[in-house]
């Protein structure tokens, strides 16, 4: 394996990039089927993972954010998972799915705050209308964007994406990425997991490649 540069090892080994408190703190997170994964991400940063399919990049996600069995630890600005409620850590640091579940025949039900979910779906180019919809008579591309618009409306300090444009187009996709932008400018950090190359390149500062559940340096 040819040797990295220095930089490189010394982030992969934990240290966020510019030396801040990081507000994710992963220390041995693993299970049966992926290797202990030790990470630090800072406020405003966005970490991309790409891999092959089944190599172990949402089982990384599902483990961050309390969803699977497994080992290790994990700090949200400094606090212990292990001393909140699955509920609590999972109201700051929220992961969307790749397909997104939906509990309730009525898009509105799924918002605690219409309007301000309306607002943010505008932006991603959906029409506040659709919030007062069925979601069978959604779009594969609305669900997605107002999954998204979910997530954000409840304010979280981390983004859990899994491949959060899969099903758009370019425009869709360019306000999508503009939104999550936003998101990090505010102070918020995301781990995306992507097949999308440009797209990392696009929305992160650093970015890592799965390989049959192990986490290595992209």
């Amino acid at each position: 394996m040819p040797k990295l540069p220095e930089s490189s090892v010394s982030r992969y080994a934990g240290e966020v990039g510019d030396g801040s408190e990081p507000v994710l703190r992963l220390r041995g997170l693993g299970s049966a089927r992926l290797a202990p994964v030790s990470l630090e991400i800072a406020a405003g940063e966005c970490v991309a993972i790409v891999g092959a399919s089944g190599s172990g990049k949402s089982l990384l996600l599902r483990q961050i954010a309390d969803l699977d069995p497994g080992s290790g630890t994990a700090e949200l600005k400094g606090r212990d998972r292990a001393a909140m409620r699955g509920y609590e850590w999972r109201r700051h640091v929220v992961y969307c799915q790749a397909e997104a579940g939906w509990w309730d025949e009525s898009v509105a039900a799924h918002f605690a705050d219409v309007p301000a979910a309306g607002i943010i779906a505008q932006r991603l180019d959906v029409s506040p209308a659709k919030l007062q919809a069925a979601v069978r008579e959604l779009s594969t591309g609305e669900r997605q964007r107002l999954a998204l618009v979910r997530a954000l409306t409840l304010s979280p300090a981390i983004l859990l994406l899994d491949e959060p444009t899969a099903a758009l187009d370019e425009a869709a996709t360019q306000r999508v990425e503009q939104e999550l932008h936003r998101f990090l400018e505010r102070g918020g950090a995301i781990v995306m997991v992507t097949h999308n190359p440009a797209q990392a390149g696009r929305l992160a500062q650093r970015m890592f490649r799965m390989r049959a559940g192990s986490l290595e340096v992209a």
